[in-house]
């Protein structure tokens, strides 16, 4: 499980498993539970590439970031090691 800790957002961090560039699984901390849980069950299943650019640049309210846009950069820094 990598481990990814967020900026600018209202969840702390986020664990997530990916197996053969499939996101298995996702675990935000803190944040909006329901609205996180559901970015989680839609973006498992998928591949990597996808999640990134469906959710990233994604921005809440004034904020320049999202918790969408952080399991993008999460996943994008996973790719890039």
């Amino acid at each position: 499980m990598s481990t990814y800790i967020t900026s600018g957002v209202c969840a702390t961090k986020i664990e997530f498993v990916v197996e053969d560039n499939i996101v298995k699984k996702i675990v935000f901390q803190s944040g909006c539970p329901g609205n996180l849980e559901g970015v989680s069950r839609l973006a498992e299943g998928m591949k990597v590439e996808e999640v990134i650019s469906r959710l990233q640049g994604i921005k809440c309210g004034d904020k320049l970031t999202s918790c969408p846009d952080q399991l993008a950069k999460a996943l994008g820094q996973l790719q890039n090691k």
